[in-house]
């Protein structure tokens, strides 16, 4: 979907003022509020805007301890594993991927041991051939949209 400087600085706004009105967007940014709505809308529905729900820490939440999980899996069982993961709730997300596995989980837990508990209930399903875990030790660059944003900008101004 295409992009424009005004989308980008629609963009800026909502990752910097999560927390700001509609209204006083348009007024940051002067223009009608019925256009940023019209804005907003299209962001929406082109899949650009995915959610608007808070940001959690699971750190916070009880769960410090971060890691990755490689998940091989037997051939053509992968809609299955994939399904099963999604029971887990300690899995925070999981992608299909290439390379080393055929999935990567990032599993979020109270402590080693739980994470522990938490490979052996991966590795138990059906279908999944073996695991290899990596632990986060600290987080270098965390999940961020706003450089990209800013460098889709300058590309939209030419």
């Amino acid at each position: 979907m295409p992009v424009d400087e005004l989308d980008t600085r629609i963009l800026r706004l909502l990752l910097e003022q999560p927390r700001t009105s509609v209204r006083e967007y348009a007024r940051i940014l002067g223009v009608a509020r019925g256009t940023l709505q019209a804005r907003l809308d299209r962001l929406e529905r082109g899949g650009v805007i995915t959610g608007t729900a808070p940001a959690l820490s699971p750190a916070a939440l009880g769960h410090p301890v971060l890691a990755f999980v490689h998940i091989e899996v037997t051939q053509g069982h992968l809609d299955e594993v994939g399904d099963a993961l999604a029971a887990v709730p300690e899995i925070v997300e999981a992608f299909s991927i290439t390379g080393g596995g055929d999935l990567l989980a990032r599993v979020v837990a109270r402590d080693n041991a739980h994470l522990e508990d938490v490979v052996q209930k991966l590795i138990s399903m059906p279908g999944v051939v073996r695991t290899r875990t990596e632990v986060a030790l600290r987080e270098r660059v965390s999940h961020r949209m706003l450089p990209l944003v800013e460098s889709i900008g300058r590309s939209a101004r030419g």
